[in-house]
């Protein structure tokens, strides 16, 4: 189980797990060419086979990863927040990335011009080490998300979901309507609909106009599936407040 920060003041580089965890060599020498910029709802950070230009450390918001099919139908294969960075391609040996990413929860995030992280990674210095965690944390996420859509039930999935979007919010309220999560599970919007009044009836959320309010944490974890602890363990081991210089 992870717990949600609390935030106070404008948004801190620090805010960021990836940055935090730097030693204080590596993160001063980052600190001018990171650029603060705020992300609202809906902001397309990637296209899929779009060129990568920068990289994004979020501090405050929850970006989610989709694969868009060619119909048009999409379905969120992870999120990203203040546990990570968005644009891993770059120093995986490719310039470009297959998902889509889209802003899910409005804030605020640190981009770096892509040619500075791939300086910094050619380093081989702390920065590679962390980022190459943080990849094999990502793909654990993305591999038990398959896992979950195609084994667990729509309920499971919002559960899976709602946890591990708060794990990336400040607060126990996200906005979102049942409409885009339907579109980030890949399922029917009537089964969300159906899924989060069962969750509603039971006293684990409120649910209004766009607003999920989850009011008993630790009941939604005893009814999530295993994905949700399995992807929260890899984390927690990959990722140390900091890292040995």
């Amino acid at each position: 189980m992870r717990t949600n920060l609390a935030a106070s003041g404008p948004p801190s580089p620090t805010q960021n797990q990836l940055l935090a965890a730097l030693p204080t060599a590596d993160y001063r020498r980052l600190l001018p060419s990171l650029e603060l910029v705020s992300l609202p709802l809906g902001r397309a950070l990637y296209e899929s086979g779009g060129k990568l230009d920068y990289v994004y450390f979020p501090t405050d918001c929850i970006v989610s990863l989709l694969y868009v099919m060619k119909s048009g139908a999409s379905a969120e294969i992870a999120v990203v927040g203040h546990e990570g960075l968005l644009g891993i391609a770059l120093f995986m040996g490719g310039e470009s990335t297959p998902s889509r990413a889209v802003v899910q929860s409005a804030g605020s995030a640190y981009r770096l011009p892509s040619s500075i992280l791939k300086s910094e990674f050619a380093r081989r210095g702390p920065m590679q080490r962390l980022l190459l965690r943080y990849t094999q944390a990502l793909l654990t996420q993305m591999s038990q998300t398959v896992v979950c859509n195609r084994f667990h039930s729509v309920d499971q999935q919002l559960c899976r979901w709602l946890l591990l979007s708060l794990d990336r919010l400040y607060s126990d309220e996200l906005h979102m309507t049942q409409e885009l999560i339907a579109n980030m599970l890949g399922v029917r919007r009537e089964g969300v609909t159906e899924a989060a009044v069962k969750l509603q009836t039971a006293g684990l959320i409120k649910y209004s106009r766009g607003h999920i309010k989850v009011l008993d944490r630790p009941k939604l974890e005893e009814r999530v599936c295993e994905c949700y602890a399995v992807v929260s363990r890899e984390s927690d081991r990959l990722l140390p407040d900091r890292i040995a210089a």
